[in-house]
């Protein structure tokens, strides 16, 4: 009963109104008691709750970090191995979180960039699903915006979803995870997508926002 009353009570907080003030509550409650509930609302059928979970999952796990890293370096490796073959199950939310995770603490960033760039690697630890390679290619420009040292080599491996993906969410979040490394060597990739009609929706500020391949290249462009 417990348990369900937390669950219930992350839930609420996840869902809430009032979002800043509903996140700052969720980082001082005690990470190993919520950390739990938090996995679980990473599969909520919300799209909303689900990266809210995400944000709430970084906030937590580096503050964690912060008092008790080998604990916070326990939950990276549930995330890792939630992506394994071998742990039999999908592993939705693990990139993305791992990404807010690091994005928040230098630390963990410095232990465990290199293994989220890893699942981009076609040489390295590929991720096949495309619905992981979007959480991948997202946490790729989420921790290269917060992480610039790590930005040029997780755009070596967003590129090639530019270049062969017809799916425009992965198109899309590709232009979103090479936009912190951007230069003039990158621009005439980018050129090609400045008509590109095709719509997605992407968790930018702590909103999700909808928008086409187009508007995120344009932005980038005249930046």
């Amino acid at each position: 009963m417990a348990h369900r009353h937390l669950k219930k009570q992350v839930l609420g907080l996840l869902q809430s109104a009032e979002w800043s003030e509903a996140l700052a509550a969720l980082a001082s409650m005690p990470a190993r008691q919520v950390v739990n509930p938090l996995f679980g609302l990473l599969y909520h059928g919300e799209p909303l709750v689900r990266w809210r979970a995400v944000s709430a999952m970084g906030a937590v796990v580096a503050g964690l970090a912060d008092r008790q890293m080998e604990s916070a370096r326990i939950i990276m490796r549930r995330f890792m191995w939630n992506l394994n073959d071998e742990s039999g199950g999908i592993g939705w939310g693990s990139p993305e979180s791992m990404a807010e995770i690091m994005a928040r603490h230098a630390g963990l960033a410095n232990e465990y960039s290199a293994i989220l760039i890893s699942y981009a690697d076609p040489d390295g630890n590929f991720l096949e699903h495309p619905g992981l390679q979007q959480g991948v290619l997202w946490g790729l420009g989420r921790l290269g915006r917060a992480r610039p040292e790590v930005a040029r080599r997780a755009a070596e491996f967003a590129l090639p979803f530019l270049q062969q993906s017809h799916d425009p969410i992965l198109r899309g979040l590709a232009v979103w995870a090479v936009d912190p490394a951007m230069n003039d060597a990158l621009r005439p990739e980018l050129e090609p997508l400045r008509e590109d009609p095709r719509t997605l929706q992407i968790f930018i500020d702590d909103e999700l926002v909808f928008c086409t391949v187009a508007d995120l290249v344009a932005q980038i462009l005249a930046e």
